[in-house]
């Protein structure tokens, strides 16, 4: 056996539950790498360098998986706000109603919000606030396909004002009702990568 190495990689797009099991599941039974630890955006592992090399491994998460190892700090910051948006409006339980976005995400990158709204727009050409609500109408739309909450539910766990808010929202992003998307026989959520 060869020397093991170290090695943590950011990486664009791991920000499902799914995408880390995939990767553990995947790395359980190959011989010579050894996952450390798996988190939203970023893998550690160890790995024989006699066979293999840091460029297969990044092939491997780029090629089978589809998560580009991204090594600009930039870059870095904007998939750790991408997390933390998605954390907050997919995994935080109605926390979203309860903590203001700005103090979340401020708080989960311990960066001012001015500085990380700045770096978000030159980067990727639209607001934090537009990406925001672009992941809020992801979760309202999987929200109304289980079909276990009303609409004013949703609109209470969404931190909605009024179900007219919600309800305009919706409609000036999808171009449909939410009676509409509901009775479309084939509603089409926007995978959460896909988003920007």
């Amino acid at each position: 056996m060869g020397e093991r190495k170290f090695l943590e990689l950011k990486l664009k797009n791991l920000i499902s539950k799914s995408g880390l099991k995939l990767i553990n599941f995947y790395f359980r039974e190959m011989e010579g790498i050894d996952i450390y630890s798996a988190r939203l955006g970023e893998v550690s592992l160890y790995y024989d360098e006699n066979k293999y090399s840091y460029n297969e491994i990044k092939m491997i998460f780029e090629e089978e998986f589809g998560f580009e190892v991204i090594h600009n700090p930039e870059l870095q910051i904007i998939e750790k706000i991408k997390i933390a948006v998605i954390e907050l409006i997919f995994f935080a339980n109605n926390m979203n109603s309860l903590i203001r976005n700005s103090d979340y995400i401020s708080q989960k990158l311990q960066l001012p919000y001015d500085k990380l709204t700045r770096i978000f727009s030159a980067i990727t050409g639209k607001t934090l606030e537009q990406y925001i609500l672009m992941v809020k109408i992801e979760k309202i739309k999987s929200l109304l396909l289980q079909e276990e909450y009303t609409v004013s539910e949703i609109s209470y766990m969404m931190g909605y004002s009024t179900v007219q808010y919600l309800s305009n929202q919706f409609k000036k992003s999808t171009g449909k009702t939410i009676s509409e998307y509901k009775k479309d026989r084939q509603p089409k959520p926007v995978p959460l990568e896909e988003i920007l």
